[in-house]
């Protein structure tokens, strides 16, 4: 499998949805942190639960944060909690979502908070 991550910039990137797998290929191809925006079950009962992505993650030595936000808006709150994981998460950061779009639009959200 291939990582399907898209850089948006030097130090973050967004995925669609990911299995658990995948946190060992973030983490050989450099990766440091990942932000789950995905709420559980969103897709059903077959999406990855945010506790098996987190705990794949830790195993293999990612940091991992859980934020899930609605894929039809994101809330100042939700988008202030995401800058604020942007600035205290080691770089690079993977955040994904069910396409990538969301955790997309929070990163644009985020960086233009300031």
């Amino acid at each position: 499998m291939s990582l399907p991550a898209q850089a948006l910039s030097a130090h973050f990137c967004v995925a669609p949805q990911l299995e658990p797998s995948a946190m060992a290929e973030a983490a050989a191809a450099g990766i440091r942190s990942v932000i789950n925006n995905r709420p559980d079950f969103e897709g059903g009962p077959d999406q990855p639960t945010s506790a098996a992505m987190e705990a794949a993650a830790l195993a293999v030595g990612l940091e991992y944060r859980f934020l899930p936000v609605n894929g039809g808006y994101q809330s100042p709150e939700e988008i202030a909690a995401f800058a604020q994981l942007l600035a205290s998460l080691p770089t690079p950061i993977l955040a994904f979502c069910r396409s990538g779009a969301r955790s997309s639009r929070l990163y644009a959200a985020a960086l233009q908070e300031g």
